[in-house]
């Protein structure tokens, strides 16, 4: 069986799987990390978003052959030592706006959240409602005006 070596929130991991074993599933079953939830399995729902390199992705579509022992992944777990706090200021935002219902799709949320600031900051901007509307993470409870609340705050953070 082959090796798959990565860094995970910081720390370097290897783990033994078959190459088309999805990364989402590596994450959870393989390495204990359940902060990315599954929902689809199809890149649809977005639940579990996470970061590679520091840009958003679901590991839910993509095999771990896919990534190289220089990837960079970073889930919800490994988001606040990004910044050296106990929260990173998108999650503290996330609180202060009392966004959660269920929670559930939270963490994804979030990282999308994140990586979508940066991207604005990276072309030279703030964030937009029209960067806001882009995003495309499902919330089954319907938070959506709390979640755009809590993006602008914790931009203003970060």
């Amino acid at each position: 069986m082959p090796t798959h070596t990565f860094t995970l929130n910081g720390n370097q991991v290897s783990v033994d799987c078959d190459d088309d074993v999805r990364l989402l599933w590596v994450l959870r079953d393989l390495l204990g990390v359940h902060g990315p939830k599954y929902g689809c399995g199809l890149d649809v729902c977005k639940a579990c978003t996470s970061h590679i390199n520091g840009k958003a992705f679901n590991p839910c579509s993509v095999p771990v052959s896919k990534i190289a022992p220089t990837d960079e992944i970073t889930t919800i777990e490994g988001l606040p030592a990004t910044v050296g706090k106990d929260l990173h200021p998108m999650q503290e935002a996330w609180l202060e706006m009392d966004v959660a219902q269920c929670g559930y799709c939270q963490p994804g949320q979030i990282m999308t959240a994140v990586a979508k600031v940066r991207q604005a900051r990276d072309a030279g901007r703030d964030i937009t409602d029209d960067d806001l509307d882009e995003i495309r993470n499902i919330c089954r409870c319907g938070t959506y005006s709390r979640i755009r609340q809590a993006i602008k705050a914790g931009a203003k953070k970060m």
